[in-house]
């Protein structure tokens, strides 16, 4: 008999049909001869209640057995049981199981199980990243995650984009802000010991290739861990025009704030043949796709974080997936901080000024207190910005776009791309990046280009947004991070 999922059994409508349930003890008790016991499989928030009655043991064949296997049960042994699914005479449950045998898979020592019902820390459940999936509060943000991923392919999928695998080792720097990780063959124990014996132990970076051959190296040049895919999205969108990747990335940035982690996932489309506006326009029915799904596909889990982590939360995530985003330029944002900010109606730990990056502080004043709702800020200044945005005639600004909610602040970065090869280029040599390696790219400006544009939205960002947990580590399974690759 193939066991039951306990989220099906709870919807099951109950006729004393046999059933199996496999699954986690969650809690044993006692009680003037019944016994009840509290089991989670981890698809669903709710356990099922498994009962046994010792008052009336007469009609059960094997109670010797249900007995012993009563001693064995403490919170986080592993059972496999076979009973009667029936309505349950309890209040809060609608059906449970009566044993009719039980056999424990695997026992849990109370006094060594790190997971004890006192309330644990964050911290200590990061410690403890293997277990903590069994808790109520990583349970439900992995099935969070799990739904969420499920929209993101089931938004593109309905719309006519193509899922594609960007590689996860590349070449060339997306961002050009040099934080990757490198990949290499080359032993760096024997190029320190070359170092040593050419006596440059105090060599500068500039002086590296003094000693690192990278033609001996596996790719026979630098490589790193790709910190986006977009670059290779941008290819196959003008080839199949509307594309999307949906994988790791990584950033060797040493940050140990609870937004940023060192091994994240990224969502990226691409769309050949949309503008900026056309852009726009899909993000705003992207985040209200997300939303909505999140609020219809997991009321139960939702309901818990909005009890127990973030009050308010559902409100809050209904309210944007029915608002209209504002859309404001980056020159009027910047307008309405200065002001606001001059006028002692807001004081900010960082100063806005025409040519800063809206910091996280703007970003949520605009949201919760300008515009309270959702915010599209557009035509960034191109110092700020990477170089594939299209530049605007102004000459100062690029035709990209950042999508703010109230309470995370930017959820979503995206641009129209620059189609046009002179202008890339010159971009590109300006930022100081090396042309030859992005030959590639360059190639999709002169053989039959086209407007094209795309956004990133960090997944794990997503998580954090919908389920209100506070710290990026917590909505990952095995977060990476400085000093952090455990598991």
């Amino acid at each position: 008999m193939v066991p039951v999922l306990i989220k099906d059994l709870l919807s099951s409508k109950p006729e004393g049909q046999q059933v199996k349930v496999c699954g986690w003890v969650r809690s044993v008790r006692d009680s003037k001869g019944l016994v009840f016991i509290q089991v989670n499989d981890g698809s669903c928030f709710s356990n099922i209640q498994l009962t046994f009655d010792r008052n009336n043991p007469s009609n059960n064949a094997n109670v010797n057995n249900i007995e012993e296997t009563l001693k064995k049960l403490n919170t986080g042994a592993s059972v496999r049981a076979i009973g009667a699914l029936i309505e349950s005479p309890a209040s809060g449950q609608a059906v449970e199981v009566t044993l009719e045998n039980i056999e424990c898979l695997g026992t849990c020592s109370p006094e060594e199980y790190p997971l004890q019902k006192n309330k644990m820390s964050m911290e200590y459940l990061r410690e403890n990243a293997h277990l903590r999936a069994r808790t109520n509060t990583f349970g439900a943000v992995y099935r969070v995650r799990n739904q969420m991923a499920f929209a993101v392919h089931s938004f593109f999928q309905e719309r006519g984009f193509q899922y594609m695998n960007a590689p996860e080792i590349t070449c060339s720097d997306c961002e050009g802000a040099g934080e990757m990780f490198q990949v290499t063959t080359l032993s760096l124990e024997k190029i320190a010991e070359m170092g040593v014996k050419a006596g440059i132990g105090g060599m500068k970076v500039e002086d590296a290739h003094k000693i690192v051959d990278y033609s001996k190296d596996f790719f026979g040049k630098k490589a790193s861990l790709t910190v986006s895919g977009q670059l290779e999205a941008e290819t196959m969108a003008t080839a199949l025009s509307r594309v999307y990747t949906f994988g790791p990335t990584f950033r060797a940035e040493n940050s140990n704030t609870p937004r940023h982690l060192a091994e994240f996932w990224m969502i990226e489309p691409e769309m050949a043949f949309y503008d900026l506006d056309d852009n726009m326009d899909i993000q705003e029915d992207f985040v209200k796709y997300l939303l909505n799904w999140a609020l219809t596909k997991c009321q139960e889990d939702l309901a818990f974080f909005d009890k127990r982590i973030q009050p308010g939360l559902i409100e809050s995530l209904k309210a944007v997936a029915n608002a209209k985003f504002t859309r404001i330029s980056y020159t009027d944002a910047i307008a309405i901080l200065e002001k606001d900010a001059a006028e002692g109606k807001v004081k900010f730990e960082y100063k806005p000024f025409w040519g800063c990056d809206i910091a996280t502080e703007h970003e949520r004043y605009l949201t919760e207190k300008v515009f309270n709702g959702p915010v599209m800020v557009y035509n960034y200044p191109k110092e700020i910005k990477a170089f594939y945005m299209k530049l605007n005639e102004d000459g100062k600004t690029v035709k990209a776009v950042d999508v703010l909610v109230p309470g995370i602040g930017e959820l979503i970065g995206g641009s129209e791309r620059e189609e046009n090869y002179e202008v890339l280029l010159e971009r590109i040599k300006s930022l100081g990046l090396e042309p030859k390696d992005y030959d590639w790219y360059l190639d999709l400006r002169r053989f039959g280009t086209v407007p094209h544009s795309g956004f990133g939205l960090g997944f794990e960002r997503l998580i954090r947004y919908v389920t209100g947990m506070e710290n990026i580590r917590d909505v990952i399974p095995f977060p990476r991070a400085p000093k952090l690759a455990d598991f």
